[in-house]
């Protein structure tokens, strides 16, 4: 993963991966050069819900704390305007962790759309996530 982290552009001023990467535990297990990037996140009891289901923010802040990072590469810098999320099963505390893997849609001057799918251990599709970020011009 060092040769991802070569990829993003020197000097923009980010921290990377982020602190919030980090306090989730998440790793990044693989990356295809202009494709995709995976990461995996591990399941912790503070993340779940009243009814023993990992909480749906927890899940889009995984899909955000992936694709962010699969834009800094294939984009100028950008923040995320929107990210909708489709939500197919619940994961269970018993569960050790979900990937969420993260693909570009399309590219254009000022946006980019990427998309994410999170899987559970099993591999089964747990939820989807699709996101537009818009570039950052002026950046102070």
């Amino acid at each position: 993963m060092a040769k991802f982290l070569e990829l993003i552009p020197p000097n923009t001023g980010l921290e990377l991966p982020p602190k919030v990467f980090l306090d989730m535990g998440g790793e990044f297990i693989d990356f295809v050069e202009g494709k995709l990037l995976t990461a995996r996140f591990p399941i912790k009891e503070r993340y779940m819900n009243p009814f023993g289901f990992m909480q749906g923010g927890i899940i889009v802040a995984a899909i955000d704390n992936t694709i962010a990072p699969l834009s800094y590469v294939l984009a100028p810098p950008n923040i995320t305007k929107e990210i909708n999320t489709t939500f197919k099963r619940p994961i269970k505390s018993s569960e050790l962790f979900i990937d969420v893997v993260a693909s570009m849609v399309e590219k254009t001057s000022s946006y980019i759309i990427l998309q994410a799918e999170v899987r559970n251990e099993s591999g089964k599709l747990a939820a989807k996530g699709i996101a537009k970020c818009i570039f950052v011009k002026n950046r102070k």
